[in-house]
């Protein structure tokens, strides 16, 4: 998903672009409040939702996103994809309780939670996205926000914005308070 928008080169094209993002936005409720940083330490994201307010599909983005929590974690609260892994330690795989280790630097889908078997070592893909915050790889800042490595400093300067579908904002709307 690209961060950041085109923008016009001439007056004409800015004036006429700005009168219609000024039409898409008044088809949008206000933006909501900030979501809870999803870690508390580390780096995480937090998001923000708006609700289209128009019978048909509105023109523009009803998510955005920014990082939070950007303090150093101590030492004792380990790794935040090794502590994904372990949260599945109580789930039947392949019929046996499993110690699940990270898989680091996943070359084709870094955002995937892939984890080996502590021991028989066959690895295995426990969620199709790691939580929102973790990083993309073991020697980068850039993290993993809804299941898509994002560089991070894009997110930060430019509360980079992301497409869900209608039926998925109001269920995430439905389901907060």
């Amino acid at each position: 998903f690209p961060c950041c928008r085109s923008f016009p080169s001439s007056r004409e094209n800015s004036s006429r672009t700005a009168r219609s993002e000024e039409d898409q936005d008044t088809l949008w409720d206000a933006w909501g409040s900030w979501s809870e940083c999803s870690r508390t330490c580390g780096g995480g994201a937090s998001y923000s939702l708006r609700r289209c307010l128009s019978s048909r599909t509105c023109e523009g983005q009803n998510i955005k996103y920014r990082t939070c929590s950007n303090v150093d974690c101590p030492p004792d609260v380990g790794d935040f994809r090794a502590q994904q892994c372990s949260a599945h330690a109580d789930v039947r795989h392949q019929g046996q309780f499993h110690d699940w280790l990270p898989v680091y630097n996943d070359p084709e889908n870094p955002c995937s939670l892939k984890c080996k078997a502590k021991g028989s070592g066959f690895v295995v893909e426990l969620a199709p996205k790691v939580l929102d915050g973790t990083r993309c790889y073991t020697e980068s800042l850039d993290m993993c926000i809804s299941g898509v490595c994002q560089v991070r400093g894009s997110i930060r300067e430019l509360d980079c914005l992301f497409k869900l579908s209608f039926q998925q904002l109001n269920s995430l709307h439905s389901s907060t308070p």
